[in-house]
């Protein structure tokens, strides 16, 4: 369907271009056949009324002019050819043409006929400054055949004669007027045509860079993304792990520096615990490397399924609400949306001490929002900010680094004992985007 639509306006300009030049291939033929009809219906009507309107000698002079008007189109008939357009050859036979069918209608008023060819290729034979001035010895011309033949006899002939100039000149003028103001709109719709068709060429070299830039940026993001999970996975083995790593150490050597058999169970069996407990965060670490809940599941019911587990494992009461009709989001946003809610989440187990807990997906017309807000006991920014650059800690920077890498933000509201309410703002791009 696609295709169909971007082959229409093609098809629609190629019409448009095609209709024209057909217009064009008839005036050519009328220019060079329509003399040759005029004169020889104007020598029928002639003959026809010889005997009435003409002498005899004037009769053989319009025969002799006739077959120089003949012979004049012969001759242009090939002269055309290597002179098509407005110049000297087309000036000279047009002048010529004129003079003949003036003198034929001062000989027979039907001879006017002939001279009606005169009206419509004038500016296709004689130079710009010369077209009015044929324009209005045509219609001389045809005043004097419509009048009833030059010289007028009387003097109420000649009034009559004026008249039909008058008459004769203002229509020919207006005509090429509105003939003049078409040629020069067909001019700017063929200027807008090939304009547009530079344009269009320069929106494909565009759009095909564009998808060179969006398959790059891609690439990018999911590289940002791999360096992304690897530093979250450096900070889970350094605060979990690790940590209980160091305290199981810690208990096997207090359990071989024991001389009491009890004190020496008591500190295996801690070893122990905290091994089951280490064992566990690798298990949850490495399941979190991908956002594997979003595989079966929509993002607002991975973020409810993420709310209630924290829930459960915290103890915290915690609500999941969206906002907002939902819709499927691209794949790197869902991604980023949910790994920011599960840190936010982590944090507030961490530090806030909270007793409740609220995570709030909204879809608006150009952006998704995440609210992730507690009742914790709150911090003050800048000295969070201070920390985590001393001590080197993933989750407010984390969180922002996700967010900035589709075009986001992350924004922090809280002060000590008033909780904490973490806002991140991502473009809405869609899954067919």
């Amino acid at each position: 369907m696609t295709e169909a639509c971007a082959a229409e306006p093609a098809h629609q300009e190629t019409g448009a271009a095609a209709e024209p030049a057909h217009q064009a291939a008839l005036w050519d033929r009328f220019f060079r056949w329509g003399p040759y009809g005029l004169l020889a219906l104007s020598a029928a009507l002639t003959a026809a009324t010889r005997t009435e309107l003409m002498t005899e000698s004037e009769a053989v002079a319009a025969a002799v002019l006739g077959a120089a008007a003949l012979v004049l189109q012969l001759w242009w008939g090939r002269a055309v050819r290597t002179a098509p357009g407005p110049g000297p050859l087309g000036a000279v036979y047009y002048v010529t043409r004129t003079v003949l069918a003036g003198v034929l209608t001062l000989l027979n008023p039907f001879c006017a006929l002939y001279a009606v060819a005169g009206y419509f290729d004038a500016a296709h034979r004689l130079p710009k400054r010369w077209v009015r001035a044929g324009l209005l010895t045509n219609a001389a011309t045809m005043a004097g055949s419509q009048s009833g033949g030059l010289p007028p006899g009387r003097p109420a002939g000649w009034l009559i004669f004026a008249a039909l100039f008058l008459l004769n000149a203002w229509l020919v003028l207006y005509f090429a007027r509105l003939a003049q103001q078409e040629d020069e709109r067909a001019h700017a719709r063929e200027a807008t045509i090939a304009e547009l068709g530079r344009t269009n060429a320069r929106l494909e070299q565009a759009l095909e860079e564009n998808a060179g830039l969006h398959a790059q940026l891609l690439l990018q993001a999911r590289e940002a993304g791999i360096s992304d999970e690897r530093r979250r996975l450096a900070a889970e083995i350094h605060d979990t792990i690790a940590q209980g790593l160091t305290g199981i150490i810690t208990q096997l050597r207090a359990a071989s520096d024991s001389d009491s058999p009890e004190a020496a169970r008591s500190h295996l069996g801690l070893a122990g615990e905290l091994a089951r407990e280490s064992l566990a965060q690798a298990r949850r670490s490495v399941q979190n490397l991908a956002p594997r809940e979003l595989e079966h599941d929509a993002l607002p019911t991975a973020l409810q399924k993420a709310t209630d587990a924290w829930a459960r494992s915290t103890g915290v009461r915690a609500d999941f609400t969206v906002t907002g009709t939902s819709e499927p989001l691209h794949a790197e946003v869902e991604a980023t949306l949910l790994r920011i809610a599960q840190e936010a989440l982590t944090n507030v187990d961490r530090h806030a001490r909270a007793g409740r807990a609220g995570v709030t997906l909204s879809y608006m017309d150009d952006e998704v929002t995440l609210d992730i807000r507690d009742d914790g006991r709150g911090f003050v920014p800048h000295a969070a900010r201070k920390s985590a650059g001393t001590h080197g800690g993933f989750g407010l920077g984390g969180m922002r680094a996700r967010a900035e890498r589709i075009a986001g933000t992350v924004e922090i509201e809280t002060e000590p004992g008033g909780g904490t309410a973490v806002c991140a703002r991502v473009p809405l791009v869609r899954h067919d985007d």
